[in-house]
């Protein structure tokens, strides 16, 4: 049914518009019958892991970002080399040869998300400083090259092994991989000196070398979606590499036209995995099959699939020390996301040991355990007006209604005003309790008051939030 109901979509809303980084933008449906498909499958999953995972870890700085000279002024280069650039980079691109995650044990990770409700992952493959985290065959700067330490490991291939692990947990599986490249000498040219995100050499002189890069990066993606199972979202990074005009732009940064044939790519793409989700992110075209707010939640529900990737700590990638979300605020965050019809990746940087911080496994049994009783209030659910109101969010399942009321921990609730929608049956249960509830209907619209048993009151106390349940009149 929710097939059709796409099919319908489509031929009424071909052209969305809307706002990514302040910038407005169209959304435009897929044609694709098995991308539709596999689109709305996706957005009943929800709640998935986005995982950044490199040999930047080993100095717990920013992934790839402070190698590039036009973003030092956010992304500063620490340590013994911070004075000259090309010692750091250097020395940044040595971290392969001493890159040996002995703990890494994929089966231990996907068994936490998959607790923790998560449907769904996605992988760096290779993050903008060009290191291969997956078997390539097409250069020597990857995890299984010859001089990384772990390339001895029987598990080296960490892509093929963490898909693996989550596709065991009846995960879908995706492949977040950059576009640019700042290892390739045929995106940065090791003969001229790189001034930002950008290739360091005139396309328009150079136009070999930018086929010698295409080919590269088809090249890498034709690897990772025929040797690697299924793949259902390639997931694209490095939003400049674009189809554009070449100009300066008022912040005094360049634009440069970096035409890699996005139609081409997910053409072969699809002949290779037919219906598979690509995401070339914050580009504005067919590509996008899916929107990704980043750090972010849009104020208003969106009429288009969207996901807000975000961080669980403070960084992408492992920084020691780093400072963790609650579980009650990622438990929030989940039912906001989701009552505005989103998605939630929610990303965890493991370390250069291979292991996640004792952090993460925390939270994600905290949510594992809330999602055990409330999950039946996110998965396939769509938003439903008044969407927010009153210190709950709203959402929809067939023929029921689900309010979560976004608690504070340590508060002891137990009297409730609920607005109801029209259609709804003003009967409300309470999820993960078997007491009958208290209620009385207002004499004006469908606003009802709620009161809790005082046992229930007290076993709620320490949830961040709880759901109750509506029927249909």
């Amino acid at each position: 049914m929710r097939f059709a109901i796409f099919l319908i979509l489509l031929t009424l809303l071909s052209i969305r518009t809307y706002s990514q980084h302040g910038d407005q933008q169209h959304y435009y449906w897929p044609e694709d019958t098995l991308v539709l498909k596999k689109l709305s499958w996706w957005q009943d999953q929800k709640f998935g892991l986005l995982m950044h995972w490199g040999t930047y870890s080993q100095w717990g700085v920013v992934e790839s970002w402070s190698i590039c000279p036009e973003d030092e002024d956010w992304c500063i280069r620490r340590g013994p080399y911070s004075a000259d650039y090309f010692k750091y980079r250097r020395a940044y691109e040595r971290l392969a040869e001493t890159f040996n995650p002995v703990r890494f044990n994929p089966e231990k990770w996907a068994e936490a998300a998959a607790n923790a409700g998560m449907k769904y992952m996605v992988f760096t493959t290779k993050h903008h400083d060009g290191f291969s985290m997956f078997d390539t065959k097409l250069t020597d700067y990857r995890i299984t090259g010859p001089t990384c330490p772990f390339s001895g490991n029987p598990r080296a291939n960490v892509t093929l092994e963490i898909f693996n692990a989550f596709r065991e947990k009846d995960m879908g599986i995706g492949a977040y991989f950059s576009k640019p490249d700042w290892h390739c000498p045929d995106y940065w040219d090791p003969y001229f000196p790189p001034t930002d995100r950008n290739p360091n050499y005139s396309l328009k002189r150079y136009p070999e070398k930018w086929q010698r890069y295409k080919d590269f990066t088809y090249g890498q993606i034709r690897e990772l979606l025929t040797d690697y199972g299924d793949v259902d979202i390639l997931w694209l990074d490095g939003g400049w590499v674009q189809k554009c005009e070449d100009k300066a732009l008022p912040d005094g940064r360049r634009q440069v036209n970096q035409d890699i044939d996005m139609p081409a790519m997910a053409a072969m793409a699809r002949s290779l995995q037919p219906g598979i989700l690509v995401v070339d992110r914050a580009v504005e075209g067919p590509d996008q099959n899916y929107l990704t707010p980043e750090q972010r939640i849009p104020e208003k529900p969106l009429a288009f699939p969207w996901e807000t990737c975000m961080t669980m700590a403070t960084s992408w990638s492992y920084v020691p020390g780093d400072t963790y979300k609650s579980s009650p605020e990622l438990i929030h965050l989940l039912c906001k996301i989701v009552s505005r019809g989103g998605n939630l990746l929610l990303n965890i940087g493991p370390g250069p040991d291979g292991e996640w911080a004792d952090e993460a496994y925390q939270r994600l049994e905290d949510i594992g355990s809330w999602m055990k009783i409330n999950s039946e209030a996110i998965y396939n659910s769509r938003p439903i007006a008044p969407y927010e109101m009153q210190g709950s969010v709203y959402t929809s399942v067939g023929d029921k209604l689900y309010v979560i009321y976004l608690n504070t921990p340590g508060d002891t609730v137990r009297d409730l005003q609920i607005n109801i929608p029209e259609g709804y049956a003003a009967v409300p249960e309470l999820l993960g309790s078997s007491a009958e509830l208290k209620y009385n209907v207002r004499a004006k619209g469908k606003a009802i008051d709620v009161t809790m048993s005082e046992k229930d009151a007290l076993l709620f106390k320490t949830s961040p939030a709880f759901v109750f349940r509506f029927l249909k009149e």
